[in-house]
């Protein structure tokens, strides 16, 4: 089975992801004890797609994150460079227009989009920076930019608690769902490694987009990032 390397190699994470695509909804379900669903709702919210705008869902899996915003009338590109992802996803989802792409190369014009979102995938980016980039780029002036990852706790009791979890309980749970558990020691490591809120939201800034802001879900597990590309 592949495992990635926190040097986030991109042909390693793909390969990863290739290996746990029929089984990867189920098994986040399971492991984050249903908390996802609240997370992707949040996501969904944040984004508040309207009818005929365009969002660009990068990280997108099997489109799973893509489907709130169809339901509200967007015009949605899930976007993945994993094929195993996007194969399994054009079976669930015939309809969705699902796009193979590298987030640090986006295969997109220039100011497309109303919208881009990326959901739990930012931190297996090889360059997160050049990423960040990139979503500027193919979003036009006054649209917006919404982020959700695994972050750290802020209160470091559960902080302590939470990184047990990570790196005892989940790779037994990820055994017993997971085609590839090994995958999931790698997404243990690598949320420990992944930077602290106030620090992901200094790159946003460096990247170019204004009014950036975030919140906590679920005591800081998760946290929603968002900006906006500014207008000339």
């Amino acid at each position: 089975m592949t495992r990635a390397s926190l040097d986030k190699q991109p042909h390693e994470v793909a390969s990863m992801f290739d290996d746990v695509a029929a089984n990867y909804d189920l098994t986040n379900d399971v492991l984050s004890l249903g908390q996802d669903r609240r997370w992707r709702r949040e996501v969904a919210r944040a984004v508040d797609a309207r009818p005929a705008q365009k969002v660009l869902d990068l990280a997108a899996g099997t489109g799973t994150s893509s489907m709130p915003f169809t339901e509200r009338g967007a015009y949605v590109v899930p976007c993945d460079f994993s094929l195993g992802m996007l194969r399994e996803g054009k079976k669930r989802h015939p309809w969705l227009p699902l796009t193979a792409g590298d987030a640090m190369k986006l295969p997109f014009r220039d100011d497309v989009f109303d919208a881009v979102t990326i959901s739990f995938g930012l931190r297996n980016v090889q360059d997160t920076e050049a990423a960040l980039r990139e979503m500027y780029r193919v979003t036009r002036p006054g649209g917006r930019v919404v982020i959700c990852e695994f972050s750290h706790p802020a209160w470091a009791p559960f902080r302590t608690v939470y990184e047990e979890y990570l790196m005892r309980a989940l790779p037994p749970v990820a055994r017993a769902v997971s085609s590839n558990p090994e995958a999931y020691v790698y997404l243990a490591e690598s949320i420990r490694s992944w930077p602290e809120q106030a620090e992901l939201a200094r790159l946003l800034q460096r990247a170019g987009w204004a009014g950036v802001a975030w919140r906590n879900l679920t005591g800081g597990i998760v946290a929603l990032h968002r900006g906006v590309k500014p207008v000339a």
